[in-house]
């Protein structure tokens, strides 16, 4: 008796997988909404808050930029289509370890800087210098990259924001700051979070067409090769041409 009681129990219980749906995983506008992955749920409300980790390697094919972590939270399901928000970055420990060497400084820092679209991000920059400072320099490079992080991140979009940390344009202007205290070797972003999200423009253009946009830019500033084809003559012009001509003949 008690074995058949056992066996209807367990007919009884149903198989959760059976029961949930997969939702793919969609990047935000500014990498273009490339489809991230799939993710598994009964239920679209547990889905909300959820985070995926991807490279920018997969985000953008470019294999320069396999150390760099995007980090994507899901903000809206549509369907079976779970879209994301840019929540932050962060390096790789094996990338960090390499730069790091003996005899030199390793600086890191943290700044909270508020974008011009309301996002409120903690960016932790560090340096590494070319010899051994002082803690007197250490606070002057701290202070003059909060300076400089605070002014551009101001103005700037998060679209923005990220695509400086990722292309490195970012850490450039942060080494030239603070090559006025000392020489830097070298200055990474290390890591950043949102702490608060803003409004991002929905027809703000993605990184992948901002880069496209600069490489025309670039390839329209650039002098043509070709000759420039003279202008036609005015009808005026040519009457006063041919007129000279034929005095000429005459005399």
């Amino acid at each position: 008796m008690a074995v058949k009681k056992a066996k209807a129990a367990a007919r009884k219980v149903k198989d959760k997988w059976k029961a949930k749906e997969w939702y793919k995983l969609y990047a935000p506008r500014m990498f273009n909404q490339v489809e991230l992955g799939e993710t598994p749920s009964s239920d679209p409300a547990t889905i909300m808050g959820r985070n995926t980790e991807v490279t920018v390697h997969e985000l953008t094919g470019d294999f320069s930029k396999m150390h760099i972590k995007i980090r994507f939270i899901v903000n809206d399901v549509r369907g079976l289509d779970a879209h994301t928000i840019f929540a932050g970055h962060d390096l790789t420990s094996d990338y960090v370890r390499r730069l790091t060497r003996r005899k030199r400084t390793k600086t890191d820092h943290v700044v909270d800087v508020r974008t011009k679209d309301g996002f409120l991000v903690r960016v932790k920059p560090m340096s590494i210098t070319e010899q051994r400072i002082q803690a007197a320099q250490e606070t002057a490079i701290r202070n003059i990259m909060t300076n400089t992080l605070n002014e551009q991140a101001a103005n700037m979009t998060v679209s923005e924001l990220v695509k400086a940390i990722i292309t490195g344009d970012l850490s450039k202007d942060l080494s030239i700051a603070a090559k006025a205290i000392i020489p830097i070797k070298r200055i990474e972003v290390r890591k950043s979070e949102v702490l608060e999200f803003g409004t991002a423009a929905a027809d703000e253009p993605s990184i992948q067409e901002r880069f496209g946009q600069e490489a025309a830019a670039q390839a329209a500033a650039e002098p043509s090769e070709a000759p420039a084809e003279e202008a036609p003559a005015e009808e005026g012009e040519s009457e006063e041409a041919e007129e000279e001509v034929a005095e000429e003949s005459e005399e």
